[in-house]
């Protein structure tokens, strides 16, 4: 159901604050993350090994060592930010002699910070990931100057073909300031292999695109996707940058997150009120979610579904990249992108 031995968005870095707990589902998975004595970020599965009570339901205490320890509600019990169990309050001094306690822990995540984001690692398998977590390119380490968060009542593969699909914008989103019902015409975009994914290739904007009209003349864009749900669109104009950052992140089978995440540093996004920008992201992507949560009553009927050229190209290069990611780790082998440079043509 959910790839494996890759990194996740876990959480905005400002959602993680010092001496507090944020608890989150990902891909199935119940995850605590919280901040040690010096404000770097940890991540374990929030559950007591001891009667599986969450430990987010307990407290960051502060160890003998001035380590930070997560202490269970239920029984006391303490785990340091490796998972492993440092205290069980309940043990006799003859006790604490018979057990050991190095045994006992809660599954510990590997998790980097940048760019005011928060990635997590779930793998399988033991040790340090193979890989880094992601990076934005042209950001620098600058941080998220706006970001909407929204939950999709849906699976996961019907939030990231319904956030990449080229041919539903002139319907979902006909609005005047993005699309109206007059300018739908033919397009046609390079396309590109990336480490884990595919890119959309630089490009100048349709021009039926008001607003990278307003960014200036000639804004040059590239849009990336990248596994297990990562959509980054990058407008660069005058040597100024607008960065916008999509992660489609697993719940459960059938919950998906989407969290927005937008850098910039070009002078027109600065004199517009924050407000007016969130507003237009949020009925934007509230516009996909409805979609796809109507989409969900004809799915229940279990229909045979169909993917076109060239439109649902992007579709098919998504399943095609799953599936060769998950016989990777099967198989024990480097993964072997199946995308290849072409170009697609459709109307919008």
């Amino acid at each position: 159901m959910f790839l494996t031995d890759i990194w996740y968005f876990g959480a905005l870095s400002s959602a993680i604050k010092p001496g507090a707990f944020k608890t989150v589902t990902i891909a199935g998975q119940p995850i605590l993350f919280g901040r040690d004595q010096e404000g770097q970020p940890f991540a374990l599965r929030d559950i007591c090994p001891h009667r599986a009570m969450p430990l987010s339901c307990g407290q960051a205490v502060q160890g003998a060592d001035g380590k930070t320890l997560v202490e269970c509600a239920y029984h006391g019990w303490r785990f340091d930010v490796e998972g492993v169990c440092r205290e069980i309050p309940s043990l006799t001094a003859e006790q604490k002699k018979q057990m050991e306690l190095g045994k006992i822990r809660t599954k510990s995540y590997p998790v980097e910070e940048a760019q005011g984001l928060i990635w997590i690692y779930l793998g399988e398998k033991s040790g340090a990931p193979a890989r880094p977590a992601p990076k934005l390119d042209h950001v620098g380490q600058s941080q998220p100057r706006l970001n909407v968060v929204m939950n999709f009542d849906c699976p996961l593969d019907h939030a990231v073909i319904g956030l990449m699909d080229p041919a539903h914008i002139g319907f979902i989103h006909r609005q005047w300031w993005w699309r109206t019902a007059r300018s739908m015409h033919e397009k046609q975009k390079a396309f590109g292999p990336i480490k884990h994914g595919f890119s959309m290739l630089p490009h100048v904007p349709s021009s039926n695109s008001f607003l990278y009209k307003l960014l200036g003349a000639k804004p040059q864009t590239e849009i990336r996707f990248e596994l297990p749900g990562l959509r980054t669109e990058y407008v660069l104009v005058g040597g100024r940058q607008v960065t916008g950052f999509t992660a489609v992140t697993p719940v459960d089978e059938k919950n998906t997150k989407i969290t927005i995440a937008l850098y910039w540093d070009h002078p027109l996004l600065t004199v517009i009120p924050d407000f007016l920008l969130r507003r237009a992201i949020t009925i934007f992507a509230g516009q996909d979610r409805d979609a796809v949560e109507a989409q969900q009553k004809g799915l229940r009927h279990d229909p045979k579904l169909m993917l076109i050229h060239d439109a649902d190209v992007q579709a098919m290069w998504y399943f095609k990249l799953k599936k060769a990611w998950a016989d990777a780790q099967i198989m024990g082998r480097p993964f072997v992108n199946p995308v290849k440079p072409t170009t697609l043509r459709w109307r919008s």
